[in-house]
């Protein structure tokens, strides 16, 4: 039995409905988190200022608008919120986006398409 998360929630960005759909499914199950889902970055951003109570942030980087690089660096900006740990979802094999993500203080990344237990262990560990 996994260990259980009801009192925390998990902002799920990805401009994917599916990956959004999976994702939410598999942390309610598995973990029992809360989750607020959005569809891309500047949504995720006024989600952010809608919900105090965010935990842990799931970042698509590949998405039209405003990338998941952009996004972190604006929640970066934000006293309330630069504490919240941002693991990135993505299909990128590019370094330097990666490194870039390191560099603004991303708690790991998940390669799509994602192994459920390889999520699962993440968010864990992250919360």
């Amino acid at each position: 039995m996994e260990r259980e998360y009801p009192d925390k929630t998990v902002l799920i960005i990805d401009d994917d409905a599916m990956n959004l759909h999976v994702a939410e499914m598999l942390l309610k199950k598995e973990l029992g988190v809360k989750t607020e889902l959005s569809k891309g970055g500047l949504d995720g951003i006024m989600c952010l200022q809608e919900h105090e109570d965010i935990h842990l942030v799931l970042l698509d980087i590949q998405m039209p608008v405003v990338d998941g690089l952009r996004t972190l660096e604006l929640i970066r900006k934000h006293e309330e919120w630069d504490h919240i740990p941002v693991i990135f979802l993505t299909a990128s094999e590019d370094q330097e986006t990666m490194e870039q993500a390191e560099r603004l203080g991303a708690a790991g990344y998940i390669k799509k398409p994602f192994l459920p237990q390889e999520l699962v262990a993440q968010v864990k560990r992250a919360l």
